[in-house]
């Protein structure tokens, strides 16, 4: 199977419409020692809102955190176990409600929900993951919580079903699943990855604001996951808005059980660039899908940056350019007004001369120039209105002053998300 084929193939899925689900059968539960459950226990009225993972032997373990400060307490008892060991076998969530500043008693709760599922499956509370995701400042129906993680972990199972079923607890206002799972080779040893993730609403850079989980059985050092976690999420999750909101709650954790028996990564191998690369793409994949998912969206925006001095500028300006809400909203009225994208720029904290920048706008409508070194291009409206008429836009921006590019992903702001998140709570 050639996996980087097969990723990219993902990525031209992805952004057709969203009718599209996993481009391809596979989730968490892909990998060898992989469990998954996922059930409705009654937090929310009706849709499934806990899922389980479990890995049969201690899996190495690397995570990224939101950056609020008002972290929910499945994040701070997260960030308490992965400081204290490199490993862990199971990670246990619910949806419907974020145990977010819910003060002492939300941190008791993470802990007794770490604490039940170890018991569950013969663990120590240390070696489990928490994460909650819903609404912020209510306490977790703990006898519902408990009384439902017990049950649902009867159901652990490697089965594509039971990655699905965990799939769908982790979503709040999520149309669809996001999954995926790839198989590739890293010392002739077949290596599979498989991910699944949420988001919807809440997504920003920085990182992201979504639930990301990653297993594999790639055997692989701590420090050598934990870099490639960090390196794919910079130009992947923390390249991505729907609304400009940074959640409290929100991470992405990788899993690697090292059962695909290939001999530990513990340098930067040619087996570690496989696995980079690999990384980088489902992460690509995932990120991608959760923005085309934004609440009410009906665009998908592209940003492409390039000939930039520096990488940190590059990503400044990507990201500032698909977080405009101005920019935003533009596209949704189809409105080829570049002034917005421009002022976006402006104000991203990258340094440049405007009098280099170049814009223009790419969908399958055709290609549009609006500025071009600094001066503006008469636009042709009934080229910009076929262009974006399409529902996926590229913007592409030229800085023409150095080697260094990015790509930021966002969608546009419409009547439907203010709907969507004007009634959450009802």
């Amino acid at each position: 199977m050639n996996s980087f084929t097969t990723i990219i193939d993902a990525h031209a899925l992805a952004v057709q419409g969203k009718v599209v689900e996993a481009p391809f059968s596979g989730s968490v539960t892909s990998a060898k020692g992989f469990k998954a459950a996922g059930a409705h226990i009654g937090v929310k009225r009706k849709r499934k809102d806990l899922a389980l993972i479990y890995s049969e032997v201690p899996a190495t373990v690397a995570c990224m955190f939101t950056t609020n400060v008002m972290k929910a307490a499945p994040i701070l008892w997260n960030q308490s176990v992965v400081a204290k060991s490199q490993t862990v076998r199971g990670i246990v969530i619910n949806s419907g409600n974020a145990n977010s500043c819910t003060g002492k008693e939300g941190l008791e709760n993470a802990e007794i929900m770490a604490a039940t599922y170890a018991d569950c499956i013969g663990v120590k509370p240390e070696e489990i993951l928490v994460c909650s995701t819903g609404v912020i400042g209510v306490q977790l129906p703990m006898e519902i919580i408990t009384k439902g993680i017990i049950n649902t972990a009867t159901s652990l199972e490697h089965s594509k079903l039971a990655g699905q079923l965990a799939a769908e607890a982790i979503m709040t206002t999520d149309t669809y699943t996001k999954q995926i799972s790839v198989e590739f080779e890293v010392g002739g040893k077949k290596v599979v990855l498989g991910a699944m993730a949420k988001g919807s609403g809440m997504i920003h850079p920085n990182m992201a604001t979504m639930l990301s989980f990653i297993t594999t059985d790639l055997d692989i050092a701590p420090q050598m996951l934990e870099k490639a976690l960090k390196d794919s999420g910079a130009d992947t999750y923390n390249m991505i808005s729907v609304d400009g909101d940074t959640s409290t709650n929100d991470m992405v954790a990788i899993m690697a059980n090292g059962l695909a028996g290939n001999e530990t990564i513990v340098s930067e191998d040619a087996g570690y660039f496989t696995f980079c690369e690999v990384l980088k793409q489902v992460n690509t994949h995932l990120a991608k899908v959760i923005v085309q998912d934004g609440e009410g969206a009906t665009k998908f925006l592209e940003a492409q940056v390039k000939s930039v001095g520096s990488k940190e500028d590059a990503r400044l300006l990507a990201r500032s350019i698909v977080s405009s809400s101005l920019v935003k909203t533009a596209f949704f009225g189809e409105d080829a007004n570049w002034g917005r994208i421009i002022c976006a720029m402006g104000y991203s904290g990258a340094k440049f001369d405007p009098a280099h920048v170049s814009i223009s706008l790419e969908s399958a409508g055709g290609i549009l120039e609006l500025l071009k070194h600094g001066e503006p291009v008469c636009v042709n409206e009934i080229l910009a209105k076929q262009i974006l008429a399409e529902k996926n836009i590229i913007i592409h921006v030229n800085m023409n002053t150095g080697i260094e590019e990015a790509t930021a992903w966002g969608c546009d702001l419409s009547y439907d998300y203010v709907r969507i998140n004007g009634s959450y709570r009802t």
